[in-house]
């Protein structure tokens, strides 16, 4: 299968790198790690151990894919979506944080499948990805539902070692993972602490808190989550991942912008249209928010973001 991967950062570069074991793969991103990974190859080190001579570049290439991973920050999807409508894509699969794949579907002819990764990834510079966690990949029609075009791209990830599923339910899927990440992420980039430091105490009390309030933005969205499943799958995942520094928390050690409008902020969003509150995610985001606009990392009202790989 031919794939690209548009969008290589640490996930990105793991799962592209993985599925170059198998398939012909174009990882898509920025310099100095695609100019590396173009002249010497991508190193996967950690869990997972090898070496793959994936094609690099910082655009995508003039010729067909069966298949576009996208992986790159959600605060770009809408200039991710601009450059794959233009491709000749068989079907597009979003590994993205937040609720994205209606921003692909709505400007790409062609399946968009989303999909949730609890694969650990993490950069260790250029040309040089490290798993930190085998996990899986469950992926399906963003809509719900059976889907060939889902079930052929999961075995397609299968035959290179991947362990991917091809799931029915990923409505409730996503926003699950958005109760997690909601949970996580902002509250241990805000403490700088460990994913494993939310398990009890206050900071497990508050991601909790930002996580049934997700729970309860989905059933007024008419996805079935409850409490106790929000709950449950964040404290999995605390547990799993207790020496992991979450992706938020890497981009402010980074002095980096967050994905906290496409988490906690959109949480408080959907909230509103039904005429909820969502007061702990509205906490989280206005402080992160502040955060980053101090360090002008926001991009100016009514101004265009850098879109560019």
């Amino acid at each position: 299968m031919e794939i690209v991967v548009f969008g290589v950062g640490s996930l990105g570069s793991l799962v592209g790198g993985l599925l170059a074991r198998r398939h012909l793969v174009t990882l898509v991103g920025r310099d100095p790690h695609v100019a590396r990974v173009r002249e010497a190859g991508l190193r996967v080190s950690g869990a997972i151990d090898a070496e793959v001579r994936p094609d690099a570049r910082t655009t995508l290439p003039d010729r067909s894919a069966d298949l576009a991973i996208v992986t790159v920050k959600s605060y770009d999807t809408a200039a991710a979506a601009d450059a794959l409508a233009d491709a000749d894509a068989g079907a597009v699969l979003s590994l993205q944080n937040g609720l994205t794949e209606e921003i692909l579907a709505d400007r790409i002819d062609a399946p968009v499948l989303s999909g949730t990764a609890t694969y650990g990834a993490r950069l260790l510079g250029p040309g040089r990805v490290e798993c930190t966690g085998v996990g899986g990949i469950a992926l399906g029609a963003h809509g719900g539902g059976r889907s060939p075009v889902a079930e052929r791209v999961a075995a397609a990830l299968r035959a290179a070692d991947l362990e991917a599923t091809a799931a029915t339910d990923m409505p409730l899927r996503r926003w699950e993972k958005l109760a997690v990440n909601a949970g996580i992420n902002a509250v241990t980039a805000l403490a700088r602490v460990e994913n494993g430091a939310l398990a009890d105490g206050e900071a497990a009390t508050l991601a909790r808190t930002a996580a049934r309030e997700t729970a309860r933005v989905a059933r007024a969205e008419g996805v079935h989550l409850t409490n106790r499943r929000a709950r449950d799958a964040l404290c999995e995942v605390v547990d799993a991942t207790a020496a992991n520094r979450s992706s938020m928390l890497q981009d402010v050690d980074a002095g980096a912008r967050t994905e906290v409008d496409a988490i906690n902020g959109v949480v408080v969003e959907r909230a509103r249209r039904h005429g909820l509150d969502a007061p702990t995610n509205r906490t989280l985001a206005g402080l992160l928010r502040a955060w980053e606009s101090e360090r002008e990392l926001r991009p100016v009202e009514g101004g265009a973001a850098d879109h560019s790989m």
